[in-house]
């Protein structure tokens, strides 16, 4: 092989290189990067097994919680392994950084949003993994818990073309809660019912100067936004410790609200109740 072969053998090669390299942020703590203006940011992803990964694998987008990261989400091996061991990727993006703090938010509130666009930041990130490592963008299911599931929330309202399916956890919207939303969503929102965090019918926060929304007055407005008729559960049903609600609503938008005893956590189980509903309502 010539010298001037084998050095424009290299320079071939080094343009498939990046995206070997990007690669190499699954499965390891470094992080996904992002640049790009205002969707500048980081991801981390975990995929199943190797010997298991088919194209066009669905994922899980969870959203971490106030002064958290996606780091720490990963953390959660009982979440992450559950996901995982029903062949889904996981991705955990990083949310802003909060001024002169550790730790990360985000900025969900429609009066407070002065910084990244992060619905538009999260899309990113969801294109961005299923262009690297072959990920199906029309199964992409964005859950979050806490502030991270207000987040999931207000994209699913203001943006519900988004992700297919939405699934927060002890987080809703905040006063003033939205007039309506822009079209029907695939949503399931699960909450604790001794949550003190994020109670059920709200509160105060930061000296008064924001309120968590009613959280069963945001479900109205998820029945109205998916034409659900009446006031009434059409199906009630017990699952462990999960009580669980469906409405008549139009049967490709499927609306569940599953309370729990516990308090402000990701409870437990949660991640296969969740899928359940997931894959049965896209059949």
């Amino acid at each position: 092989m010539t010298i001037c072969f084998r050095a424009m053998l290299l320079f071939m090669l080094a343009g498939l290189l990046p995206d070997a390299a990007h690669a190499e942020c699954a499965d390891s703590a470094e992080p996904c990067r992002l640049e790009g203006g205002r969707e500048d940011g980081t991801y981390h992803l975990v995929l199943p097994d190797e010997e298991s990964v088919p194209d066009g694998l669905p994922a899980v987008i969870f959203l971490h919680g106030w002064g958290s990261d996606g780091a720490s989400v990963m953390q959660n091996r009982e979440l992450v392994d559950a996901l995982v061991g029903r062949g889904y990727a996981v991705i955990a993006p990083d949310g802003s950084p909060r001024p002169e703090r550790n730790g990360r938010s985000w900025q969900f509130h429609p009066e407070r949003r002065d910084g990244r666009d992060e619905a538009a930041f999260l899309r990113a990130v969801a294109d961005d993994a299923a262009k690297r490592f072959g990920l199906d963008r029309e199964r992409m299911l964005l859950g979050g818990f806490s502030i991270g599931g207000s987040m999931v929330s207000y994209v699913a309202c203001e943006s519900p073309e988004s992700f297919s399916a939405y699934a927060p956890v002890a987080g809703s919207f905040w006063d003033p809660l939205p007039d309506s939303c822009k079209a029907p969503v695939r949503l399931y929102h699960t909450h604790g019912w001794s949550d003190g965090t994020v109670p059920l019918e709200g509160r105060a926060v930061g000296n008064g100067q924001m309120v968590q929304g009613d959280v069963f007055a945001a479900m109205r407005i998820w029945r109205a936004t998916n034409g659900c008729g009446g006031e009434n559960p059409s199906g009630f049903r017990q699952s462990g410790d999960f009580l669980i609600r469906n409405w008549d609503c139009d049967s490709a938008f499927p609306l569940t609200f599953a309370l729990h005893p516990g308090g402000h956590i990701v409870p437990q189980g949660w991640a296969g109740l969740v899928l359940d509903w997931y894959e049965a309502s896209a059949r």
